[in-house]
Formats: structure tokens, sequence, C-alpha cells
């Protein structure tokens, strides 16, 4: 596990990297892109009541995985080390827990936490992922491919305005879980492979 974690964190420093050379001066409002992803798990899974509404699993745990990287980044914009990153993040998910709370109600409980604190709890996301459930194994795997797609956006003009995130009429992420699973994450080659994958899928739309 301190393996993937500390790879992780490398990724997700290039990233930030990526997006401005020198992110962690910026202050960028990380807690407030962790709430509001937090608000379209909520719509993944569906809330209202006077319609019929099927929870999209799959697209649930990728907003999982978009809170993750923005988790990652405060906490590493908050710790000068980052083995005491990862020492904190191995001591919450080694906890031996079992959730019987509903979906919903870890995410607005985890929101409530990050808007009062503008921090990270991870405690209150690893319950949200108990309760859906999500592994870290899964967490892992969809971490190294959604970050995958992110570098694919940056290079391909999303800041600039260019790149077309709806493809066909779907949206990159929609093409993301249909493409991953068709690769191996435990292989060598799994980060290029699905880069590569996006990049013929975009070229052909």
């Amino acid at each position: 596990m301190r393996k993937q974690i500390k790879q992780m964190l490398i990724l997700q420093d290039q990233m930030n990297t990526k997006v401005h050379p020198e992110w962690r001066q910026q202050h960028f409002k990380w807690y407030r892109a962790i709430w509001l992803e937090s608000a379209e798990l909520m719509d993944h899974h569906g809330w209202k009541w006077w319609k019929k509404q099927t929870p999209n699993i799959s697209q649930i745990k990728l907003e999982v995985v978009d809170i993750w990287h923005f988790g990652l980044s405060l906490l590493l914009q908050q710790y000068t080390q980052v083995n005491d990153i990862v020492d904190k993040i191995q001591m919450t998910f080694n906890q031996k827990k079992k959730s019987d709370k509903k979906i919903l109600d870890c995410v607005e409980l985890f929101a409530s936490e990050v808007l009062a604190f503008q921090n990270f709890p991870l405690n209150e996301y690893y319950d949200l992922m108990l309760s859906i459930p999500m592994t870290f194994d899964e967490l892992y795997r969809d971490y190294i491919a959604k970050n995958v797609l992110n570098f694919f956006r940056q290079e391909h003009g999303y800041q600039l305005g260019t790149y077309k995130k709806n493809w066909n009429g779907r949206e990159d992420n929609e093409h993301l879980v249909e493409l991953m699973y068709q690769f191996s994450h435990d292989s060598g080659t799994f980060y290029s492979d699905v880069y590569e994958a996006l990049e013929q899928r975009y070229s052909e739309v």
C-alpha cells in the first residue's frame, strides 16, 4: 500500500505542476473543488425523490477518485514530507471498519467537514468509500486511469478551451471507464495503454 500511495502522490504533483509550475504557491481552493465534486457524486447517485433514478456506480467511483485528486493536492500543500502523508493515509486505510451508512449520508457528512474546516477529512472519506463499497485497490486503479485522462485533457487543449469533453454525445469520463477495463492495472504498461486507447478513441470521434 505504501508504494501505491507514494506513486499516486508523485503523479498528483506532476499533474499539478503541469497545470501550474508553482502550484504550491498559488494556494488554490482545493476544498472548494472537493465539495463541488461531492455534489456531482450525489447527482450520479440520484437524490430526487420525485423521479426514478438509478445510481451509476462506475461514475460514483470516478467522482470519489476526482475528490481524491484534490485531497492529495491539499495534503501535498500542507505537508513538507511525503512520507508523513503516506503514514497518515495508510493509517486511515488500515482501519478495520464496516459501514452500514447510506452513500448520500456519507457524502453529506464528508462535505460538511470539508466546508467547516476547509480540509480533507480522511476518516470521513474512507467511510464514504466503504458505503459504496469501494476498495483501496479500486481507488488506486481508477486514480491511475483518471490521472491519464487529466494529462490527456491538458495535452489536448483543456486550459486553452479547445479540448472537446463530449465525444459523440458522451463525456470523456464514460469513455475512460469503458476503455480502462480492457487493460490490467497490475501491468507495467497500464498508464500508456490507457493513454493510447484514449488517443485513438478521441481521434476517431
